[in-house]
């Protein structure tokens, strides 16, 4: 019995021995007018069924009720009372569709299948001074790989030496190279476009971002959606039904072939496969766009996303300030000095706004060598340092009327013309006496624009910018890339209260950001999304969403493409069910036969494989042709880093 199971489970073996068997019958009975060896010929077709008679027991023995128990009481039925070619033909039809679903499902799976071929299978490390080439799954934690032009990066690393570029699109879903020197990250399945680079491993095995990607991707393929849930409570009650219906016809009509028909075209088939091949075929075309879902709910609730709360510092935002402004407001300083006594002081600064000070001033070859001799970090107002023997501030005026600095009048006119600019402005105070201001601001991304406006077309109907910034610098970044609303001023748990605000409105909230201090708003929407989660594990495992790369674009292509498959889901329930319906119409009003409803069912599971299959093609974006792509625009900095 075990032999003929597995005999059967071989790829095409049903059709390719029953389909023989059925020709030879009608050819001996024209050829020889023998009828009886002519059946035999069909009983014998009908006989590599047996596989699948194995299968159904199985199943029932586990209290399962599926289409291989209706298929089999439906040619055992049609042998027991003389009709041979009827049992033939269901097993052959039932036998071809069976592997023609397995090897379409198969293509549908093929982003897993296409990621799993892209792992690099070898390594050269350097060892003992030697270049050694080893299987990828033994390098070792810490040692130098050596990555040459046209090979795979075979582990997850930081350059230490060389240059050379990238294709990344296994990861991030870009076709573009990525340049990279010493310090920048690679990642496992990345293919050398050009030259020479020696990176440390930092992630090998299964903790590489590809093997985490593959594992996800693995797991949301399989994980069912709400709908499919309610699906198979549908199937599991709906086949015994068609088993009932079907005995009580017999009973009713005394006509045994109708009965029998009926549990052949009652099967429910491409019902059961429309949602999960539309899932599979969504997930993989996003895996391979650089966008990872975790599974068929996310998929479906991301379809259904009306509000997007979007985090402003790496974002929207490059979140890298630049200095702008140094207003000199004594005359007995120039503006290199107002910018050296600041870079002095934010030498001991962790602020986020100290790097773009200190990177202004060593720009411009100013002295700043070394630390100050005392740093005090002020919260929300700055920061006093003692250095050269003087007491330096730079902050609000909230922290020059702390230290009792007087005369800043010309110091809050000058804060309040660059904050109307949508500048940071930063005061510098040295001693007793105001030098200037410094001011700094950092850079929408050039693609901030066009994703707004994509969402928007994807069906968004508020784009909400959340901010820990001051509201003159973010009314200044809203307006630039044309979201809906903007809130500043937020705390984490500010941010919280808008996405509950924006549920108790009846939205479904989708929230953006970097999953630090954005952790409980992310928790707490409907769908969280990471961007930029490349090399990230804790991104990868986590959010909902994870776009691999820094691209912004592929946040409405997240959402359109879930739309897409959630269309496909309902295109494919209305085949499955019309097709069911045309066909027990059909076997009532006479005229249907049970290889004709076979025929039939088998190529309505077709019909729905290949139609979710078309997600699987990769479409052009939005036309945004009314909205022209900006170029970068010179934004304020946060004042507090959101």
């Amino acid at each position: 019995m075990g032999k003929l199971h597995r005999w059967g489970a071989v790829r095409w073996t049903i059709p390719m021995v029953s389909g023989p068997l059925i020709i030879a019958s009608f050819v001996v009975a024209k050829a020889f007018g023998a009828d009886e060896v002519g059946n035999v010929f069909m009983v014998a077709a009908a006989a590599t069924g047996t596989p699948i008679v194995i299968t159904a027991a199985r199943a029932l023995r586990l209290r399962v009720i599926g289409i291989d128990l209706l298929v089999s009481v439906a040619v055992i039925g049609a042998l027991i009372i003389g009709q041979y070619w009827e049992g033939a033909a269901v097993t052959f039809l039932f036998g071809l569709g069976r592997d023609l679903e397995v090897a379409t499902l198969n293509r549908t799976r093929s982003a897993l299948a296409e990621l799993v071929s892209i792992a690099p299978n070898v390594a050269v490390v350097m060892r003992e001074g030697e270049q050694v080439e080893v299987p990828a799954a033994s390098v070792v934690m810490g040692e130098t790989v050596l990555v040459k032009n046209g090979a795979k990066v075979p582990v997850d690393g930081e350059v230490i030496a060389g240059t050379g570029a990238l294709d990344e699109a296994s990861i991030t879903g870009e076709s573009m190279p990525v340049e990279k020197s010493a310090g920048d990250r690679v990642f496992a399945g990345t293919v050398s476009k050009g030259g020479f680079l020696q990176a440390k491993a930092t992630g090998v095995g299964a903790d590489t971002t590809l093997a985490r990607i593959i594992r996800r991707v693995e797991e949301a393929q399989d994980a069912k959606a709400r709908t499919q849930q309610f699906m198979d409570r549908f199937s599991s009650w709906y086949t015994p039904a068609i088993m009932v219906l079907a005995l009580a016809v017999g009973l009713i009509s005394g006509d045994v072939v109708l009965a029998l028909t009926l549990l052949v075209i009652g099967c429910p088939g491409a019902l059961v496969i429309s949602i999960p091949v539309s899932i599979v075929a969504g997930i993989g075309r996003a895996a391979k766009d650089g966008i990872l879902i975790k599974g068929g709910e996310f998929l479906e609730t991301s379809a259904r996303i009306t509000a997007v709360a979007v985090d402003k510092t790496g974002t929207l935002t490059t979140g890298r300030p630049h200095l702008t402004d140094v207003v000199v407001l004594d005359p007995r300083v120039d503006r290199a000095q107002v910018l050296t006594w600041a870079a002095r002081a934010e030498a001991g600064s962790e602020h986020p706004l100290a790097r773009p000070i200190l990177t202004a001033a060593a720009a411009q070859k100013l002295t700043t060598v070394g630390l100050p001799e005392h740093t005090a970090p002020v919260p929300g107002k700055g920061i006093a340092a003692t250095t050269y023997g003087h007491l330096v501030l730079v902050g609000n005026l909230t922290l020059l009327e702390q230290y009792g600095v007087a005369d800043t009048v010309d110091a809050a006119g000058a804060v309040e013309r660059l904050a109307a600019a949508g500048r940071t402005s930063m005061i510098v105070a040295v001693d007793d006496m105001v030098a200037g201001v410094v001011a700094v601001a950092d850079e929408v991304r050039e693609d901030a624009a066009q994703m707004v406006a994509e969402l928007h077309w994807a069906g968004v109907r508020k784009v909400i910018m959340l901010t820990g910034d001051t509201p003159l610098v973010a009314k200044a970044i809203g307006a630039a890339v044309g979201v809906d609303e903007v809130h500043a001023g937020l705390l984490p748990e500010d941010k919280l209260l808008v996405v509950q605000e924006l549920q108790r409105q009846g939205h479904i909230v989708a929230m953006v950001g970097d999953g630090v201090n954005d952790a409980p708003a992310l928790a707490a929407a409907h769908i969280g999304v990471a961007m930029g989660a490349a090399g990230s594990a804790v991104a990868v495992e986590t959010s909902d969403i994870a776009l691999m790369g820094d691209n912004l674009l592929k946040l409405p292509e997240a959402i359109a493409l879930a739309k897409s498959t959630v269309a496909n889901m309902r295109q494919n329930i209305a085949i499955a069910l019309t097709t069911v319906s045309m066909l027990l119409l059909g076997v009532l009003l006479g005229g249907v036969t049970m290889a004709i409803g076979m025929l039939a069912h088998e190529i309505s599971v077709l019909v729905v494989i290949v139609n979710a299959m078309r997600l699987l093609r990769r479409k052009c974006s939005p036309d945004m042709r009314a909205t022209p792509t900006r170029a970068p625009t010179r934004v304020p900095a946060l004042a507090q880093h959101a």
